[in-house]
């Protein structure tokens, strides 16, 4: 075991490493997709029925059964799909890093590469997905009369900021979910509770003062903000993103942090 880890140590220093790394990370993301769309009839779908499920089940629960008239913005379908592909987003690949090490196990255990990369794959694959569903939200936009502004350009912003911390949040629960498998069921249900408390189906500007403050500090409400301030420039709060970056990259330095700390206990469970 100790023989491995050391060797992805050096391989971490040696030339050529990042091409390679990179190079493997695509490489390995593409069987992720590749499988995923291969083994099912609907191949490509799948990437937007889930949100777009959702979408229509949130959008006729709150427009026609309870006549929604203080949660989100017109058109509000367009408000809840852009929240929803990125929140599918970040749940697929949360739940994923709580099986990452153990679905390949053997590979992790006698790759050369940064063990790093099986966090990073489900980041990039499921980003990929994210990218690959946004024509259904230009669509909705444009056929629900969404109107576009020049905020448009943050996009591309909170996507890099959402891989930031989905890297982070990875590495520290990947190998963490090795050493404890209890937290691959709290995980679950940590993702339902925080579905809720995160502004997916309703906005920032919805709640009460006090809460405001408090939801700034889950870094998903200044990164939906960035995805939405493009169709609804109200919903712009400068705090919320300042706040959510910086969370970022906390996230993602207490993560390479931990994971250097446990790649080491992580092979030997393993």
């Amino acid at each position: 075991m100790t023989g491995h880890a050391d060797t992805g140590s050096h391989t971490i220093g040696a030339p050529g490493t990042p091409r390679r790394y990179l190079h493997s990370l695509w490489l390995l993301s593409a069987r992720d997709l590749k499988v995923r769309y291969a083994t099912s009839w609907l191949g490509y779908l799948w990437s937007v029925l889930d949100p777009l499920v959702m979408s229509g089940i949130y959008w006729f629960v709150f427009t026609v059964v309870f006549h929604r008239d203080s949660v989100g913005e017109e058109p509000y379908i367009v408000f809840l799909i852009s929240g929803l592909l990125a929140w599918v987003w970040f749940n697929a690949a949360v739940t994923d890093f709580t099986r990452a090490f153990n679905k390949d196990a053997k590979l992790v255990r006698s790759t050369a590469i940064p063990r790093s990369i099986w966090v990073n794959r489900i980041v990039l694959s499921k980003g990929l997905e994210f990218l690959f569903a946004l024509p259904v939200l230009v669509l909705f936009a444009v056929f629900a009369g969404a109107e576009v502004n020049w905020a448009i350009l943050l996009f591309p912003l909170g996507v890099l900021l959402q891989a930031v911390l989905l890297v982070g949040l990875g590495l520290l629960v990947a190998p963490l979910c090795v050493l404890f498998t209890d937290l691959e069921r709290t995980t679950r249900l940590i993702l339902r509770a925080l579905f809720y408390g995160s502004p997916v189906i309703y906005g920032l500007a919805d709640l009460p003062g006090g809460l405001t403050s408090v939801m700034a500090f889950n870094p998903l409400a200044g990164i939906f903000t960035l995805y939405r301030v493009g169709f609804f420039p109200e919903t712009w709060d400068p705090s919320a993103v300042l706040v959510s970056a910086a969370m970022c990259l906390v996230f993602l330095a207490l993560g390479a942090l931990m994971f250097r700390r446990l790649e080491r206990p992580l092979l030997k469970e393993l």
